[in-house]
């Protein structure tokens, strides 16, 4: 609880300051400074929004998005936290690995979505696979420099005191290597939803990317902007997760600007 209170105290002028553009946007398309076709105002949209709840369309879309989302995380994130702890204690296989990983990573995976297609089909399994290419390679990398930051002298300590290569693991590799674990799987998990939208405005028949680009088609824009804010809900929903899943389970640890409450306490004590 005091957590939330404290990200809700940090974010305070983040939030007057969206108010404050919400509130300019509302005025000048009720005054028709702008354009009420391609910016109705938020009040219109909010509306729109429950409408949309209501009818179940929304809840729908945002649906089979986060399935596809989650299933190709899955699908892309667990190899690559396994390949990549394999290439920190393996020179050989980091060795041959790595100009792959060079070539294959800065490629835009929407870019090679149609090779994809051609081999997956047109079907779920293609998209699921474009959000699995694109988790795989932050996690990969993410962890090996996980574990390439680790002291040596921490794994010596563990192999003095008799430590099995099981028992230097989860007590020495896998805790201090969390971290940067975690903040590989926060830049997957955006950039898999970014994948995920830009894939169903291509090639889908349902999806928030769908809803989107069907308001642009039909000059919708109650539509797209509801899809965009859903879309904007999920961004922040996830960033909140984080940064539980860091105050939570890595008190001690300062990973992406988010403040510790065991820092704090020690000083006081």
């Amino acid at each position: 609880m005091n957590h939330i209170n404290n990200t809700w105290k940090k974010h305070i002028p983040a939030f007057l300051a969206a108010t404050l553009i919400i509130l300019l946007w509302e005025i000048s398309s009720g005054a028709g400074l702008i354009s009420r076709l391609l910016f109705p105002s938020p009040s219109r949209i909010f509306l729109y929004f429950l409408e949309s709840l209501g009818s179940g369309e929304i809840f729908r879309a945002l649906g089979v998005t986060l399935i596809r989302l989650v299933t190709g995380f899955v699908a892309g994130a667990v190899p690559g936290l396994i390949l990549g702890w394999r290439m920190s204690f393996s020179h050989r296989l980091r060795n041959f690995a790595e100009p792959f990983i060079a070539a294959f990573y800065p490629m835009p995976k929407i870019a090679i979505f149609p090779f994809i297609m051609f081999i997956f089909g047109i079907g779920e399994s293609s998209k699921v696979v474009a959000v699995g290419v694109t988790a795989f390679f932050p996690i990969l990398i993410n962890t090996m420099a996980g574990v390439q930051q680790i002291n040596p002298v921490y794994l010596h300590v563990a192999q003095n005191y008799g430590a099995g290569r099981w028992k230097t693991f989860t007590t020495v590799v896998f805790p201090a290597s969390l971290p940067w674990i975690l903040a590989g799987a926060r830049i997957a998990l955006n950039t898999s939803f970014m994948v995920v939208i830009a894939v169903e405005l291509l090639a889908a028949r349902s999806g928030l990317g769908v809803l989107i680009w069907f308001g642009w088609e039909t000059l919708n824009t109650l539509k797209l902007y509801t899809a965009l804010g859903a879309i904007a809900l999920v961004g922040v929903l996830i960033n909140l997760f984080f940064s539980w899943l860091f105050t939570k389970y890595l008190p001690w640890h300062q990973a992406f600007g988010w403040e510790s409450e065991y820092p704090k306490k020690s000083n006081q004590a």
